[in-house]
């Protein structure tokens, strides 16, 4: 199911909010101090083309900088970026198939808006998502 949500993502929305991503990291890779933002613009935009069956959690080495950065990232790009994800979620709530991308779309707000101190993770990688129980919990039987 993700792929086909995948697919259809990557065709109604996935590639103008990756393109717009890559503009972003493009222009703060002109100057050596906004690099690392750069670096965050184009892992999102990796996330915004294929997003179903992978989830955002914070990095647990992420420190006092990383919230210095951020809030130059959403003085700068993250609001503008926001705005996009509501602008390609509006037309995508309009049918039924696109109830789900928009969603999708409205939940990649919060890492457009703070994308430092992030990890893009599969669902079931060794990072559970928030909520989860913690790695090392042994999971009942199926």
């Amino acid at each position: 199911m993700n792929a086909i949500l995948n697919v259809i993502w990557l065709l109604l929305a996935g590639i103008w909010l990756a393109l717009a991503y890559v503009v972003a990291g493009v222009i703060c890779m002109v100057l050596i101090v906004t690099i690392p933002f750069g670096i965050a613009s184009f892992r999102i935009a990796g996330y915004a083309l294929w997003p179903f069956g992978r989830t955002v959690v914070d990095k647990p080495t992420a420190g006092a900088w990383s919230t210095v950065g951020n809030v130059i990232w959403l003085l700068v790009a993250g609001i503008w970026l926001a705005v996009g994800h509501v602008l390609t979620a509006i037309p995508l709530f309009v049918s039924i198939i696109g109830i789900p991308l928009g969603i999708a779309n409205l939940k990649m707000i919060p890492i457009s808006l703070l994308p430092l101190g992030k990890q893009i993770v599969p669902v079931r990688g060794p990072y559970p998502p928030a909520g989860y129980p913690p790695v090392g919990y042994a999971y009942p039987p199926r």
